[in-house]
């Protein structure tokens, strides 16, 4: 087999591996959301938890799955839609989606790492993804984040349905 199709064919098999990974990612990110803060109740410190109006608007987003299983889209109430492209400020936990102290990319939690069904343990919160313009420490602690609200009407198991672009660190 030529050089030029076996490097190829290796990096199909990169990104379709690539591709799994997101997928999975996506679909416990979707767990995450799916189940919401009022599912999450008894199994956590309730002082821990992070409650607020923005919050309450990020847990009314439903998922609907395609008959086969193969896509989920998130169905978006009226309230969220309208403010979709608009600044929308969030606190929580970081949840990092990568090693390293410093976080640029990262999924913003109800609930801190230690108490995250996927992460450590109990329940499931709702999170939302964040990208930062500048990245920020790790920390325990909540961090409050304002950036752009974004919508993805794209296969939910994809891409992250909920997304804050171009965010900042309020302090």
């Amino acid at each position: 087999m030529p050089e030029k199709t076996l490097g190829s064919l290796r990096c199909l098999r990169w990104l379709k591996n690539i591709k799994t990974q997101m997928k999975k990612l996506t679909f416990i990110f979707l767990l995450f959301i799916g189940f919401g803060i009022n599912n999450a109740k008894a199994q956590h410190d309730p002082s821990d938890q992070i409650l607020s109006a923005n919050w309450d608007v990020i847990g009314d987003v439903e998922f609907k799955m395609a008959k086969d299983d193969s896509e989920m889209y998130a169905i978006f109430s009226n309230d969220i839609k309208k403010r979709a492209g608009k600044p929308f400020e969030l606190e929580g936990y970081i949840v990092p989606i990568k090693d390293g102290m410093k976080q640029t990319k990262f999924m913003l939690s109800t609930l801190p790492i230690n108490q995250c069904f996927y992460c450590g343990k109990n329940g499931v919160p709702i999170m939302v993804e964040v990208q930062l313009k500048e990245p920020t420490k790790f920390t325990y602690q909540t961090i409050k984040v304002k950036g752009i609200l974004k919508l993805s009407t794209a296969n939910a198991l994809d891409a992250s349905p909920i997304s804050l672009l171009n965010g900042t660190v309020v302090k």
